[in-house]
C-alpha cells in the first residue's frame, strides 16, 4: 500500500470517515455533513484534512446525494419516450392509495418534467406492428433539449426482451446533444412496463446530479481511484455509477460493515440496528445478505436489487413534540443544520437533547465539534430550559406531573418502541424470532439505545465494533466489488426448460464479468453465482433459488414458499420469471489486530455522572474504550465513550470485552415486566406508547395475512383490513387498511356479540359476509376472534380481520354482478357461521356452505386456504396483546384502551 485509502460514508446529519494510513493503521473523523461557513463538502475537507498532501490511493464512497435529491425532487429535468397511448401510464401507476385515510388526497409528483408520445410499435412476439417514426422523435428530441430538458428516459412495450426500437430512439436522442439517456431494457430487463419505466425515470433523473457530485470528488482527489458503494452491497467504479443503483448507497455499507464485523466475531445471524441522525436503518443478516427487488423510497418505484433495509423516522435528530394529549417523535428531522437544540445552532429539542437530559450524553465526554468556530461543547443549558418549559405544558394540558428528566426518558421510550417495531417488520412479521438473533449496534446514537432497545425485543446479546460510530463507513473498506445481472424469462419450470435458464445465466455472467474486468479486478479473483426468481402462475411474489437441475430447484423454491407464505400449491405451475447472476471479487483485506488482555487489577473510569434510566437517577462509571483490555466485564448502569460513540450498559446489562476489542453485551439479570402507578389520566407517554402498539398490532396482522394468503386479491392488491375491538365491539386500534372494511367491521363484531354473548370460548372464531349484520358486499368476508383471560371465562379483546375473496359464487364470477336483484344472485351468504371451534377448523361444513347456495363458490379450495390466513392473521394479533397484557398488567391494557 503506497498511499492513504478512505472509506467515506456521507449522511444526512455526519460525514463519517475511515482512513488507513500507509502503514495500515485506521484513523477516524466525523464531520457535520453540512457546515457551509467552514468547508464546501465534508468528504474533500476531511481528506485533506487527514492526509494534507500525502498520495490518496484510493476512496471508497457512500452518499446520499441520489437519495437526498429524490427526497427533496431536485434532480433534473427529464423527457419520457414511450408509446402513442401510454403517455399517462406511469401517471395511472400500479392504482395502489398509499394513503387511503387523507381527506385532501394529493397525488405524488412524477418525476419527469415532460412526456412523449412516439409512433412505433412492437408485438409481444417481437414482430413489429408499427415502424418507429425517427423524424418525428428527432424533432421532439431536439424540442425538448431547446427548452433545457437535460436527461431522457425511454420506456417501450416489450422493450425488455425487444429493444431494437429503444436502442435507435437512444441513438437519436444523443444525436439530438442529450447527455443521459436511460433505455429501459438497460436499467430494468424485466418484464412489466410501468415498474421498468418508473426504473428508467428515476435513473435518468438522478443519474446527472450524482455524475455532477462525482466530478466534484474526482477534482479534489488528484487521480485517486474512487468507488461508490451501491445499493446492493457492492463496490463500482466511479464511471459505472448510475442513479437507480445509488438511492441506498450510504445505508447499504452500515449493512454491510454490520454482517462482516459480527462474521469475524463468530456472529453469522445478526440484525443490524443503524441509529443515525436522521433515521434508524435496520436490516437481517442470516449467513448471506436479503435484497428486495421492488422498492418504494419518497414515493417513486424502483426495480433494482437493493439489500433489505427496513427504515423508520427514529434519529438522533428526529423531533421532539406535544400535540396537547400524546407526545411525538418525528418523523421530522432537526438534520444537521440547525440539528439538535443542543448543537448551539438554535435547533429544536430532539431525541439527541433528550440523552443530553438524561445524562446518555454527556457534553464532557462527547466531541467539542459544534459552534460557529467548530470547537465548542454540546449545550446542556439549553436543553434543560427548553424540556422544563415543556414539562410545564404537558401538566397544564394533561394534568399529569413529569420532571424534565422523567419527560426526556419517555421520548426515548417512545424512540425505541418505533424502532423496535422496524425490527418486528423483519422478523417476526417473515417468521423468524427476534431473540434467535444478535443485535449488531453502529451508527453514531446507535449506542445509546441497543440496551433498550434489546429488552423490547427480548434480546440478549449485543455486538459492537470497536468502530460502531463510524460503521457505515468502514463497511465501504470491507464491501465486496458486486455485479449483479438480471434477465427476465417468463417461461414455465420444466426439466426441458433448465438449458433455456442455463443459457442466459451463461451470457449474463459473461456480461457482468466483463463488467469487473473493467473496474480492473483481477480475473482470478471473480467468483459468480447463478440464480432464478421462481413464482407460482397467477402471483405475483417471485422467489430467488440458485439454479440447479429441476428437482433442486422446485425443492428449494417449494421449502422457500412454505417458510416465508406458510403453504405451496403442488398442482400450481411454477413460472421462471427472471435469470440473476453475480460477479463478486473481494475487497480489500482488513486484519484487526488482536487486544491485550488484562492480567491484573481492573480498569478504572475516568468519570463517574448520573444517568436518569429505569425512572430513576443511577450514578455510571465512564470508561475510556481505548483503556479497555480483552477480559474486562462491565455493569450497568455505566457509559462507555470514545471518540464517535457512546455506549450506554443499562442496569441488568453486562458488557465484556473480546480479544478481537468487540464489545459483547448481554442481559445478566432478567428483565422486569413494566409496572404503571397511575392510571386514571392518560400519561402522555403511554397514550402514544400504547397507540403504536396497538396499531402495530394490527399491522402485524395484517402482514400475515398477506404472506399467507392465496388469491390475488388479499395478496397482492391488499384488499383485506385488520383491526382491534373491545369487549363491547369499541374499535381500539386499527391498521392503515381499507377504510370501507373499517367502518363497518365493527358492526358484524357487534353482532357476533349479540348473537353468541355467554357462549363465545377460547379457541373458537366466527366468520360472516351478511351485510345486514355489518358486511359490506359478498365478497368480504370477516372473522372474528375473541380474545379470553387466563382463566378462559373473562372476554377482553376482539380481533377482526376482513379479507375479499375473488369469488364467493353469484350469477357471475368475481361475485359482483351489476345485475343482480336479490343477495343470492351475489353469491353465498355466510351469517354468524363458527369457522373454528375449540382451535378446530370446521372445514367441511365450511366447504357445505360454499357449496350449498343457489350459485355457489366456483374455487372454494382457494376460500378454505383464505380462510385459513384469516385465521393464521388472528392468531397473531391474539398472541401480540397476551404479550403486552403480561408485559403491563392488564389493569394498565384496559385503561389505555379506553385512553387511546
Amino acid at each position: 500500500m503506497t498511499g492513504w485509502q478512505f472509506w467515506i460514508d456521507r449522511g444526512g446529519t455526519f460525514t463519517d470517515i475511515v482512513a488507513r494510513r500507509p502503514d495500515g493503521v485506521l484513523v477516524t473523523r466525523k464531520l457535520l455533513s453540512e457546515n457551509p461557513s467552514r468547508y464546501a463538502d465534508a468528504a474533500l475537507a476531511g481528506i485533506a484534512e487527514m492526509a494534507g498532501v500525502a498520495p490518496v490511493e484510493a476512496v471508497k464512497m457512500g452518499t446520499t446525494v441520489a437519495t437526498n435529491a429524490l427526497l427533496e425532487r431536485k434532480g433534473v429535468k427529464v423527457l419520457l419516450l414511450t408509446n402513442r397511448g401510454f403517455a399517462d401510464l406511469l401517471r395511472i401507476g400500479n392504482q395502489a392509495r398509499p394513503r387511503l385515510f387523507d381527506l385532501d388526497i394529493k397525488l405524488p409528483s412524477m418525476l419527469y418534467a415532460k412526456v412523449a408520445e412516439v409512433a412505433g410499435r412492437v408485438a409481444v412476439d417481437g414482430t413489429e406492428i408499427e415502424a418507429l417514426d425517427e423524424a418525428a422523435a428527432l424533432a421532439t428530441l431536439r424540442s425538448a433539449k431547446a427548452e433545457g430538458v437535460e436527461a431522457v428516459a425511454i420506456a417501450l412495450i416489450h422493450a425488455w426482451k425487444y429493444p431494437a426500437q429503444e436502442t435507435r430512439l437512444g441513438e437519436l436522442a444523443a444525436a439530438a446533444g442529450f447527455a443521459q439517456i436511460s433505455l429501459s431494457h438497460v436499467a430494468s430487463p424485466l418484464l412489466r412496463l410501468v415498474p421498468r419505466g418508473d426504473t428508467t425515470v428515476a435513473d435518468a433523473y438522478l443519474s446527472p446530479v450524482l455524475r455532477r457530485y462525482i466530478d466534484q470528488v474526482a477534482a479534489g482527489l488528484s487521480g485517486a481511484k474512487l468507488f461508490f458503494m451501491q445499493s446492493h452491497g457492492g463496490l463500482a467504479k466511479a464511471d459505472s455509477f448510475s442513479g437507480k443503483d445509488a438511492v441506498l448507497s450510504g445505508p447499504a455499507g452500515g449493512i454491510v460493515g454490520a454482517a462482516r464485523t459480527a462474521a469475524m466475531a463468530g456472529f453469522t445471524h445478526v440484525i443490524g440496528f443503524d441509529m443515525g441522525g436522521t433515521s434508524t436503518d435496520v436490516a437481517l443478516y442470516d449467513g448471506a445478505f436479503e435484497r428486495s427487488f421492488e422498492t418504494e423510497i419518497a414515493g417513486v418505484r424502483l426495480r433494482a436489487p437493493m439489500l433489505a433495509i427496513n427504515t423508520v423516522a427514529a434519529g438522533g435528530g428526529s423531533i421532539l413534540s406535544f400535540d396537547g394529549a400524546r407526545l411525538r417523535v418525528g418523523p421530522e428531522s432537526a438534520g444537521a443544520n440547525p440539528g439538535p437544540a443542543c448543537y448551539r445552532n438554535g435547533g429544536p429539542l430532539t431525541v439527541t437533547d433528550a440523552n443530553v437530559m438524561v445524562g446518555k450524553i454527556q457534553p464532557a465526554h462527547f466531541p467539542a465539534i459544534f459552534g460557529s468556530n467548530g470547537d465548542a461543547m454540546l449545550d446542556a443549558e439549553i436543553v434543560r430550559t427548553k424540556f422544563a418549559a415543556l414539562a410545564a405544558e404537558v401538566t397544564a394540558a394533561t394534568g399529569v406531573l413529569r420532571s424534565a428528566r422523567e419527560l426526556a426518558e419517555g421520548f426515548i421510550a417512545i424512540a425505541v418502541a418505533n424502532m423496535a417495531h422496524a425490527i418486528r417488520q423483519i422478523t417476526v412479521q417473515r417468521g423468524r424470532n427476534p431473540a434467535d438473533f444478535v443485535l449488531t449496534s453502529f451508527g453514531g446514537a446507535g449506542g445509546q439505545h441497543a440496551c433498550l432497545v434489546a429488552d423490547e425485543l427480548g434480546m440478549d446479546r449485543i455486538f459492537i465494533h470497536p468502530l460502531a460510530g463510524v460503521l457505515s463507513a468502514y463497511g465501504m473498506g470491507l464491501a465486496d466489488f458486486l455485479i449483479l445481472r438480471e434477465q427476465a424469462v417468463e417461461i414455465t419450470l420444466t426439466p426441458d426448460a433448465v438449458d433455456e435458464l442455463q443459457s442466459v445465466a451463461s451470457m449474463l455472467e459473461s456480461s457482468a464479468v466483463a463488467a469487473l474486468w473493467a473496474q480492473d479486478v483481477a480475473a482470478a479473483l471473480i467468483q459468480t453465482k447463478q440464480f432464478v426468481h421462481l413464482r407460482y402462475s397467477g402471483t405475483d411474489a417471485p422467489l430467488p433459488v440458485t439454479l440447479a437441475d429441476y428437482t433442486a430447484m422446485v425443492a428449494e423454491f417449494e421449502a422457500a414458499h412454505q417458510r416465508l407464505f406458510g403453504f405451496i400449491t403442488a398442482e400450481k405451475p411454477i413460472i421462471a420469471e427472471t435469470v440473476a447472476v453475480e460477479a463478486m471479487a473481494p475487497g480489500d483485506a482488513v486484519v484487526e489486530a488482536a487486544l491485550s488482555a488484562r492480567t491484573e487489577g481492573a480498569c478504572v473510569p475516568v468519570d463517574e455522572v448520573q444517568i436518569f434510566t429505569a425512572g430513576a437517577a443511577h450514578p455510571a462509571p465512564v470508561f475510556e474504550r481505548t483503556s479497555l483490555l480483552a477480559g474486562d466485564k462491565l455493569n450497568g448502569p455505566a457509559m462507555i465513550r470514545e471518540a464517535n460513540a457512546t455506549t450506554i450498559i443499562e442496569p441488568g446489562w453486562q458488557a465484556e470485552v473480546t480479544l478481537r476489542n468487540h464489545v459483547i453485551l448481554r442481559r445478566i439479570i432478567p428483565r422486569d415486566n413494566a409496572v404503571v402507578q397511575d392510571i386514571s389520566r392518560a400519561d402522555p407517554v403511554l397514550l402514544e406508547l400504547f397507540n403504536n402498539l396497538f396499531m402495530a398490532i394490527a399491522e402485524q396482522c395484517g402482514t400475515v395475512l398477506r404472506n399467507t394468503a392465496q388469491s390475488v386479491n388479499i395478496k397482492e392488491r391488499l384488499d383485506f383490513s385488520c383491526a382491534i375491538f373491545d369487549a363491547e365491539g369499541g374499535l381500539i386500534a386499527n391498521a392503515p387498511h381499507v377504510p370501507v372494511h373499517l367502518g363497518a367491521m365493527g358492526e358484524s363484531v357487534r353482532a357476533v356479540i349479540r348473537a353468541r354473548r355467554g357462549s363465545l370460548k377460547p379457541g373458537d372464531a366466527v366468520a360472516l359476509n351478511n351485510p345486514f349484520a355489518g358486511g359490506t358486499h359478498l365478497p368480504d368476508i370477516t372473522l372474528i376472534t375473541p380474545v379470553f383471560d387466563e382463566t378462559g371465562k373473562v372476554l377482553r379483546f376482539f380481533v377482526a380481520c376482513r379479507g375479499h375473496h375473488a369469488d364467493v359464487g353469484g350469477l357471475t364470477p368475481g361475485s359482483t354482478p351489476p345485475f343482480s336483484k336479490t343477495l343470492d344472485d351475489e353469491g353465498v351468504v355466510i351469517d354468524n357461521f363458527l369457522l373454528l371451534s375449540d382451535g378446530v377448523f370446521q372445514e367441511k361444513a365450511f366447504r357445505d356452505i360454499l357449496a350449498g347456495a343457489k350459485y355457489p363458490a366456483r374455487n372454494p379450495g382457494q376460500n378454505v386456504a383464505d380462510m385459513q390466513a384469516q385465521i393464521a392473521a388472528n392468531a397473531t394479533g391474539v398472541a401480540a396483546l397476551n404479550g403486552i397484557i403480561t408485559r403491563y398488567g392488564w389493569d394498565v391494557v384496559q385503561a389505555y384502551m379506553g385512553h387511546v
